[in-house]
């Protein structure tokens, strides 16, 4: 049996010291050209592997899923996403009570993924009979209590893809509160975010799904029976749309590339500036967005509506009609302005703003960034609107700018002038590929009062010495500095994938599944070490997110990127 596939079988603690064992003493010893492909091969990425007698047959609808606490029999769902189990299983839990004509009425929870009734104790043993037959049932509160016992039950029904990759379970279930009665009031076993007391004439409601927590569609109108009083968001609670911009570029396509190589053809400054303003590996696309997309879709529902911003270019899994994506042009964004085509990433990010129908609140992202576990919005803005950001530990170069200077160093020199000369601060920190939260306002304000320097970065081309980065930099040190945003934090990491220790992070990665958000970026690499880059992503990507969202066509959603194959190289 392959030692990669040991490995995926074997526990995760042997599986850490193995990894660590590779990255001190196997790495070190091979060409460094080769390491990348040496660790792809040694460390195990893709979905998990299955002895024969675990294997489920393609078309069971069920498996077998190993978690930290042990297996677990979970319905196989290729479309399942943690929005629509924990809705299952709160229909499940509610269909239950109504069938045994047991009162029940919804309640906000303070955890971003349950769901929750309360129903009144005195229901408490006939609850728990309707319940019994649902897939798991548990007590949360005592959580070593008895059943009878339980001031709190969880619910639910663990559903997984067809690979057994993620499990969705226990934390979306449906918990049940047994609620008290005491002098003329209901008491709940627990704090909620709006009233754990409310009156016993408070009336009778139905209110729809966001209304009871964030981790929800704003578009979700299904309407569930609470008390009024329950109905009234709390202070905390985020209420204004937000969007998505994602920006694209398929850098294989032969019309693109032809463009380009004019392009490059009229823009002699390039040959003194830093390759990294125009190499090939900037434009590599390698599926990035269908995860990318997959990852919004699963971990942060509460997405108004998603732009997409490309030079004409679609991909061809991608459903154009969802009615919750538009692909948007350059030339709707540029009009009149810059220079198209553009090759120029900060170009097109000082246009974004310009969507015609983008809400005020948006998160900029660019397709290697990916959400890494449930999210609230509550995570990129404050309540009352502004923008958080999230200083990278990096600092800005403090040297004088070169025209060889890396362009993302280029921009923040610049960026670190404008900045300078309009607040007398220093700029010093670079901000982490994260998603951006931006707002138009904020973006319009220091295009009017920036115009030379906005005006001249749309008009290049490729990324030049002159540019601004103004969603990834600018827009955070000038909303800061003028009352319009707060320092955030977020669990977050960098991955370069030429690095050789990369397949060893996403191991960890996959395992634990600790991180808000994540970027997977390629800066600069050859052709051999690329072919090396795409595979490891086919295994990794598909592994991490391996349902389906709605903004892929349905007949390829199920395909799974397959991993780009290589020469077999012997492991030293």
């Amino acid at each position: 049996m392959p030692l990669r596939r040991i490995l995926r079988l074997a526990p995760w603690t042997m599986r850490s010291r193995v990894l660590k064992s590779v990255q001190k003493r196997v790495l070190p010893r091979v060409p460094e050209q080769r390491r990348l492909a040496v660790a792809r091969r040694l460390v195990p990425l893709s979905h998990p592997p299955r002895l024969p007698l675990m294997r489920a047959k393609p078309d069971a609808p069920t498996m077998r899923v190993r978690t930290g606490r042990g297996w677990v029999t979970a319905h196989r769902d290729p479309y399942a996403s943690p929005t629509s189990v924990r809705r299952q299983n709160l229909d499940r839990v509610t269909a239950a009570l109504d069938a045994a004509g047991i009162d029940w009425f919804r309640v906000p929870t303070r955890a971003l993924r349950p769901t929750a009734v309360a129903v009144h104790m005195k229901d408490r043993p006939a609850a728990i009979r309707a319940l019994t037959g649902e897939s798991l049932i548990e007590s949360v509160k005592p959580r070593t209590a008895k059943l009878k016992a339980a001031k709190i039950l969880r619910v639910c029904r663990p559903v997984t893809d067809p690979h057994g990759s993620l499990l969705l379970g226990r934390d979306l279930s449906c918990e049940v509160e047994f609620w008290v009665e005491e002098d003329g009031v209901l008491k709940g076993p627990r704090v909620n975010p709006v009233a754990d007391v409310i009156a016993l004439d408070d009336p009778e409601v139905h209110a729809p799904e966001p209304t009871f927590g964030a981790f929800a569609s704003p578009h979700d109108l299904t309407a569930y029976r609470t008390r009024r009083s329950l109905t009234e968001p709390a202070p905390d609670r985020i209420m204004f749309p937000i969007d998505v911009v994602y920006t694209w570029v398929d850098g294989a396509d032969p019309a693109w590339r032809a463009a380009k190589a004019q392009a490059l053809a009229e823009n002699g400054w390039l040959e003194e500036a830093s390759r990294l303003a125009h190499n090939d590996s900037r434009f590599a696309s390698r599926d990035e967005l269908r995860y990318s997309l997959r990852s919004l879709h699963c971990f942060a529902p509460w997405v108004n509506h998603i732009w997409l911003v490309t030079m004409d270019q679609v991909p061809d899994w991608l459903d154009t009609e969802h009615p919750g994506l538009t692909v948007v042009s350059h030339r709707e964004i540029f009009g009149d302005t810059g220079r198209l085509p553009t090759f120029n990433s900060q170009a097109i990010e000082s246009r974004l703003h310009r969507i015609e129908g983008l809400s005020e609140h948006f998160l900029y992202l660019n397709d290697d960034v990916f959400f890494g576990r449930p999210v609230s919005p509550e995570l990129f803005f404050t309540p009352g609107g502004l923008t958080r950001f999230f200083p990278s530990k990096a600092q800005v170069d403090s040297a004088p700018r070169r025209p060889d200077d890396p362009p993302a160093d280029s921009a923040g020199k610049n960026n670190r002038e404008l900045i300078r000369a309009a607040f007398g601060r220093v700029l010093t920190r670079k901000m982490m590929h994260t998603p951006h939260p931006s707002r138009i306002s904020l973006l319009r304000e220091i295009e009017e009062r920036f115009a030379e320097n906005v005006t001249a970065t749309a008009g290049h081309q490729f990324r030049h010495p002159d540019d601004i980065a103004l969603l990834s930099s600018l827009q955070q040190y000038y909303a800061y500095l003028t009352g319009k945003a707060a320092p955030g934090t977020i669990e977050y990491t960098y991955a370069d994938l030429a690095n050789p220790t990369t397949p060893l992070r996403l191991a960890r990665l996959l395992r634990h599944r600790d991180l808000d958000t994540f970027c997977l970026n390629d800066t600069d690499s050859d052709a051999a070490v690329a072919l090396e880059q795409g595979a490891l992503l086919g295994e990794f990507l598909p592994a991490y997110l391996p349902f389906a969202s709605p903004y892929e066509k349905r007949a390829a959603a199920v395909r799974a990127v397959p991993a780009q194959t290589t020469k077999k190289e012997k492991v030293p």
